[in-house]
């Protein structure tokens, strides 16, 4: 009897291949209106509260110090999703499939292993961020119960991903156009708040090297916002998720995907560092060297330079919407971004347990088992210092992400360099340059900073 073979696995197997592409005579436009998504939904991971904690964080403690290491990271994210998004396309796998098919069977559990710590650790960022919204919103319910209520964002998730991909995409463009809109506002047109655009911009080109290596503090900030701008687990996502249109595999019709997923790539991930950049320079306004914020009523804010910026990043907004407003418009950004981000992470943890182990569990059990894992600390930390540590904890979960990244960067880089793997649609010049410097920047920072993220872990939760 003759042995069927198996069909290739599929990523995502419940949304592959269901956003259908116009043929290739019809306009760009509506060309690039079909591919694009993917990248927009990976950079909700971008903009998640693990982002506004580094980015709170840095311009309250730094000024503009830190801007550069925002432009830095959003440009190699560029790179490294771009180069992600063209696994996707040419080899019809993701990244986690492309592991299990072509590197040692040895190398499986600890690359998985270290998907699922990156996942979990952009969960509790997710978590942390979440509860803070609830508390915002609701104070009566404790900073603890809010943690505890997070549990069952899980029936969120369920009801968008029914209605597929494309619903899921443009909630989450919804989410972020909004974020983006009141900072731009507050940033170029408010006076109040209108910052000096010459200064930012050369903060943003011109980092000052010296300074930033001789405080422990910036370095491990740094490796923060690099963790919370490339994020592992959104490497092996994007791979999967260019998935999701109707590829064919005929030459010119892989082109045009490359083409078309390149330019979303860098659409979205341009968008997703303003955002950053935004909530880095209006936190310098509003917190660098003061002790408080006043409001037009007479009411006062008191803080240190060691406040939990998350809980008080609402006065960012008040000079433009009040008070009251501010509080309503961040707490529901805030939540919004957690469950945009606990979107992504779901799939992301789908793509890597089917790739690398071909385990399949439903949906609901997956995000049970990742918001366990991610709700563990959190109640740990409120339990031990109350509501005063959630900043620290979010820091803490980007550095992780970090320090996780060299065992996604490597592989990647490792197959697009490939001519068996990818063919003639390797990585050029340009992208195996950018992609390699990009990989090994982030790997000496780790590893430069590794001594101080164990100092950094143990301070997160005894306070000292």
């Amino acid at each position: 009897m003759q042995t069927m073979t198996p069909p290739p696995r599929r990523s995502l197997e419940g949304l592959h291949g269901t956003v259908k592409v116009p043929p290739a005579s019809t306009h760009p436009w509506r060309q690039y209106l079909a591919f694009a998504g993917p990248a927009m939904l990976v950079s909700v991971g971008y903009m998640d509260p693990g982002n506004w904690s580094t980015d709170l964080s840095a311009g309250a403690g730094f000024r503009y110090g830190l801007l550069w290491i925002v432009g830095l990271a959003s440009l190699m994210a560029i790179f490294l999703q771009v180069v992600a998004a063209r696994l996707g396309v040419v080899t019809g796998k993701d990244l986690a499939q492309c592991c299990r098919d072509h590197m040692p069977r040895w190398t499986l559990w600890p690359n998985y292993i270290s998907c699922e710590i990156a996942i979990a650790a952009c969960d509790l960022a997710e978590v942390l961020g979440s509860a803070v919204a609830i508390h915002l919103l609701f104070p009566h319910i404790s900073l603890l119960m809010a943690v505890i209520i997070t549990a069952f964002d899980v029936l969120v998730l369920l009801s968008l991903q029914r209605f597929g991909m494309r619903l899921i995409e443009a909630v989450i463009v919804v989410l972020i156009s909004t974020i983006g809109i009141c900072y731009f506002i507050e940033i170029f047109i408010l006076p109040r708040t209108a910052p000096g655009v010459f200064e930012i911009a050369r903060a943003t080109v011109t980092p000052d090297l010296p300074s930033f290596f001789r405080s422990k503090d910036m370095v491990y900030l740094a490796i923060g916002i690099i963790g919370a701008t490339v994020m592992p687990h959104n490497l092996y996502l994007h791979s999967a998720l260019v998935q999701s249109r109707q590829l064919q595999a005929d030459e010119p019709s892989v082109r045009r995907a490359i083409k078309f997923n390149t330019i979303d790539s860098v659409v979205a991930l341009t968008i997703a560092f303003f955002v950053n950049a935004a909530i880095l320079v209006l936190a310098a306004v509003v917190f660098y060297g003061k002790d408080h914020f006043a409001f037009a009523n007479g009411q006062v804010v008191q803080f240190n330079q060691d406040a939990d910026w998350i809980q008080v990043a609402y006065l960012t907004l008040t000079p433009l919407l009040g008070a009251g407003a501010a509080s309503l418009i961040f707490a529901l950004a805030l939540l919004a971004s957690g469950q945009s981000s606990t979107i992504t992470g779901t799939l992301a943890g789908q793509v890597v347990m089917e790739g690398f182990m071909d385990w399949k569990i439903q949906p609901w059990v997956r995000r049970l088992i990742t918001r366990a894992a991610a709700i563990a600390p959190a109640i740990v930390l409120v339990g031990l210092r109350g509501n005063s540590g959630v900043n620290d904890l979010l820091n803490l979960s980007q550095a992780v992400l970090a320090i996780q990244l060299p065992l996604a960067m490597f592989p990647l880089l490792w197959f697009t360099c490939s001519k068996r793997i990818m063919g003639a649609h390797r990585n050029g010049w340009f992208l195996f340059g950018t992609g390699w410097v990009s990989c090994i920047l982030i790997t000496g920072l780790d590893i430069y900073g590794l001594p101080d993220a164990f100092r950094q872990a143990a301070a997160v939760f005894t306070g000292h």
